[in-house]
């Protein structure tokens, strides 16, 4: 029991909230409003390219597999690349901007 405590560590909920929220770093200044709108939209447009991703999963699986179609299974193969990498991207456009605007100055 005592291991299990250990490895899930102390954290909550807010941690996995606030891990999609962007760090706001130069971009601070914007209201309050303006910050809850923008993460509203990197979290939808998250649980859009997840569920890119997955369609090209079930895409994939049954095209290799119950219909046989090479070219369903090559467009899903594009389409979960696709969905992760848009993940990818919207995770790290908060540092990307701290980057930029910290060698602009």
């Amino acid at each position: 029991m005592v291991m299990t405590v250990l490895a899930a560590g102390s954290g909550d909920i807010n941690n996995i909230i606030n891990g999609i929220a962007p760090n706001w770093g130069p971009f601070g200044s914007v209201g309050q409003q303006a910050k809850v709108l923008i993460e509203v939209i990197m979290a939808a447009a998250i649980l859009i390219c997840l569920g890119i991703a997955i369609w090209g999963a079930a895409k994939q699986r049954i095209g290799a597999t119950a219909l046989r179609d090479s070219f369903s299974a090559e467009q899903g193969k594009g389409l979960i690349i696709a969905g992760l990498t848009g993940v990818f991207i919207i995770g790290s456009l908060s540092t990307l901007f701290t980057i930029v605007y910290g060698m602009a100055i």
